[in-house]
């Protein structure tokens, strides 16, 4: 076993899967891989086998069975499916507290299952998109960036939740340059990849195909490429999008940066569905969590998969491994 700090798992919404899954991801882990789950104890499904700790580092001797619980108490029950408005506030003070914790070396990392926005904002006013921008608010990042990272890819969108009619003029050289910036250094520090070879998609079809498919890969993506090549980056593009994720190009690249959202989530979750992880890169501390939603559809059932949610927690673990 690691001597290394245990990774914070956040409880996420509790009416969704994230405490089951949280069950499950343990007891699929044991021991291996040392956490512990800030929440409620009520919330999670009956009959769950979990042990209080009094602080973090306690984790780590709680046999391999248990959940590891350091208790945050929520005003209202877990009804599966149903979000309370009165557990909103407490989801959002999970968070932070889990962020806390990692800044202070009592975490190695987080992890965090997955939130429902508008009963945060319902709730508790939630004024964020997401976790990704309460994070960086909380760590003082003015930019951060989202990566998909599976076994067989690593892939960040420039752009991210907007309309596709919004895209080019979202994508600025400014965004671009420091999109990249980013995540080259995170493939340093926190992947252990010494010399980064990061693919470029192009925006248009053919990567505009010379500018009769569009202007934006030679105006706006190129310079930048260039301009960042002069200063030893290996990269590559702009690349037609639709030539860079099979096999044998994914071979030839650590990470594939794309300029919007689906033309980066569609190739990992047609890789690995199940197995892809959240990663934000940029922050001070490691943040990873499961790439999927609430699932209020089934939660409280027993279905849940948590293949998503252990995925994120290794790779939190071997991220913080890295930065050692």
């Amino acid at each position: 076993m690691s001597s290394r700090a245990p990774v914070a798992l956040t409880c996420g919404e509790p009416a969704g899967v994230g405490p089951e899954i949280a069950v499950k991801a343990r007891q699929a882990l044991g021991n291996r891989l040392p956490l512990f789950w800030i929440g409620d104890p009520s919330h999670l499904p009956e009959g769950s086998d979990y042990q209080l700790i009094a602080a973090p580092f306690e984790a780590v001797e709680v046999p391999a069975g248990a959940l590891p619980v350091l208790l945050h108490r929520f005003p209202d029950p877990a009804v599966p499916g149903r979000p309370s408005g009165g557990n909103a506030a407490e989801v959002v003070a999970v968070i932070a507290r889990a962020v806390s914790l990692v800044q202070s070396g009592a975490a190695s990392a987080i992890c965090t299952a997955p939130i429902n926005k508008k009963a945060l904002k319902d709730g508790a006013g939630f004024a964020f998109p997401g976790h990704t921008e309460y994070l960086a608010s909380l760590a003082g990042c003015e930019r951060v960036v989202m990566m998909l990272a599976c076994p067989g890819l690593r892939v960040v969108p420039v752009t991210i939740h907007i309309p596709l009619a919004d895209v080019p003029a979202a994508l600025t050289p400014d965004l671009l340059e420091a999109s990249l910036r980013i995540t080259h250094a995170a493939l340093i520090r926190d992947f252990g990849v010494a010399a980064p070879r990061i693919w470029v998609t192009g925006l248009n079809p053919h990567a505009g195909e010379g500018g009769a498919m569009g202007a934006e890969d030679l105006a706006v993506i190129a310079p930048v490429l260039e301009r960042l090549k002069t200063e030893g980056m290996d990269l590559s593009g702009p690349m037609p999008a639709d030539t860079m994720f099979h096999a044998a190009a994914r071979a030839r690249y650590d990470c594939a940066v794309a300029m919007y959202h689906d033309q980066a989530l569609i190739p990992i979750k047609t890789i690995d569905f199940a197995g892809g992880v959240n990663v934000t890169l940029g922050l001070p501390f490691i943040r990873t969590s499961p790439d999927h939603g609430t699932a209020f559809d089934i939660a409280g059932k027993g279905l849940a998969d948590p293949t998503s949610l252990i995925a994120a927690l290794e790779m939190a673990a071997e991220m913080a491994a890295a930065r050692d």
